[in-house]
């Protein structure tokens, strides 16, 4: 794509609640909110930013400590669950989506498929994540497409590594949790999480014993790479290999448009040359967009692994983060775009996204108007795909301890609450100021 797009980010279980929420309160407490709620005129306001694209993030069913038994879907163990709604990076089940955005659970995915048509018709594309490289401990599919297995179904699980196994294990090895401090938050008692032999962790511990500090919500995912040798074997091709392609051809079929693809780094980029250059035989204009924080893998990723952008984190949200908060001068920028001087055009520069703090949080600037100057160089200074996320146009501030997450200048993704300056503008009862920046935006 030559034209330079915006992307407008929404954490869909946040987006739509208004509801005032209580730290560390359940779905039924808090709310949560809905496909349903992003209308066809929500959209339409949405566009009025010139986006092209929107990610709706949080869209793939993920473990969560709320209680879907009743719709067949199985009970997590909450031990295993950081906070009550969960992160949306612990993928319990490739082929669904989240309950907790449906308003008629039984009709969770044609929700989603109205969501798709109606952000279509606004003609705007849809991004979804692709979560590549982890999963929930318990991930089991519960509505995967006849002929499909389950990711650890038929793994050797006394060996540590097979080419052919979905996870890596620590044979002869139980997981232990011991160093998990709040894993009964809120009081919940139910029985302890086994797991037997231990499965290595999401952020690459190959430990039995991951600490509070790891994503030990998480595994890690099995690409053919030895972890403990760094070793690759790639023939015959990795099991997984098919299995991902499989699923992301699934999500195409639905009508998304692209993916950001989580963690891509930690996936070889065999692999994405594989599952990108299938994938664009069929669908050419389909997007891929990396999160990728090792600047040295840049070039590999965008010319081997046959991503369109990648997240420009490392370089220009950092630098532009420092200059803004004085520790560096303006002259410093320079050097950043002519490191990735003939690929700049393919990052994705972004002022926030789920994973940084707020413009306005006390942790950042305090101020969203301070930031204006740094907006203009990452929206203005290249060619550059644009990110903007929900909420960032009115000064959203993140100063609020929802609960697992705590007081940190972000909207929490693992609990149930608001986006204050979104829910707002949903109420209509945006502040003078609020308008004011929106204006500039």
């Amino acid at each position: 794509m030559d034209k330079k797009f915006i992307v407008y980010q929404i954490l869909t279980r946040a987006f739509g609640n208004t509801k005032e929420f209580v730290s560390g309160g359940s779905l039924l407490i808090n709310g949560c909110g809905k496909f349903n709620d992003i209308t066809a005129q929500i959209i339409e306001e949405i566009k009025k930013l010139s986006v092209s694209h929107i990610w709706y993030t949080g869209i793939i069913e993920h473990a969560t400590r709320t209680d879907y038994s009743s719709f067949g879907i199985l009970k997590d163990n909450p031990h295993i669950v950081k906070g009550e709604a969960g992160s949306p990076y612990a993928i319990k089940d490739y082929y669904d989506v989240d309950p907790d955005l449906a308003v008629n659970v039984h009709e969770r995915m044609k929700e989603f498929e109205e969501l798709i048509k109606r952000t279509h018709q606004a003609g705007i594309k849809v991004i979804i994540d692709f979560v590549p490289n982890h999963v929930a401990r318990e991930y089991k599919s519960d509505v995967k497409p006849q002929g499909i297995e389950d990711l650890g179904d038929y793994d050797n699980k006394s060996v540590a590594f097979s080419n052919q196994n979905n996870f890596y294990y620590l044979p002869d090895k139980k997981l232990d949790l011991s160093k998990i401090t709040d894993v009964n938050a809120n009081g919940h008692l139910d029985k302890p999480y086994n797991e037997y032999p231990a499965k290595a962790t999401g952020n690459d511990r190959f430990t039995e014993s991951p600490d509070k500090n790891d994503w030990y919500e998480t595994v890690k995912i099995n690409y053919g790479i030895d972890i403990l040798t760094g070793e690759k074997h790639f023939e015959p091709q990795p099991k997984t290999w098919k299995m991902m392609l499989d699923i992301l051809s699934f999500w195409v079929s639905k009508g998304i448009d692209g993916y950001r693809c989580d963690m891509a780094e930690m996936v070889p980029v065999e692999f994405w040359k594989f599952a990108i250059g299938s994938l664009k035989k069929t669908n050419p204009a389909l997007i891929f967009i990396g999160e990728l924080y090792d600047t040295n893998k840049y070039t590999s990723y965008l010319k081997e692994g046959g991503f369109d952008y990648l997240y420009d984190k490392a370089g220009m949200y950092d630098t532009l983060r420092t200059v803004s908060c004085r520790h560096e001068k303006a002259s410093i920028i320079s050097s950043v775009w002519q490191k990735i001087d003939k690929i700049q055009n393919r990052m994705l520069n972004f002022l926030e996204n789920h994973d940084e703090q707020r413009i306005a949080s006390d942790f950042f600037m305090g101020d969203p108007f301070k930031a204006i100057p740094a907006l203009t160089v990452s929206l203005m200074f290249n060619k550059a795909p644009f990110m903007i996320y929900a909420g960032q146009e009115f000064g959203e501030r993140g100063m609020q301890s929802e609960g697992y997450s705590r007081l940190d200048g972000r909207n929490s993704i693992y609990d149930y609450c608001t986006v204050p300056a979104i829910a707002n503008f949903l109420k209509g009862k945006l502040s003078e100021r609020e308008r004011e920046l929106y204006g500039i935006y």
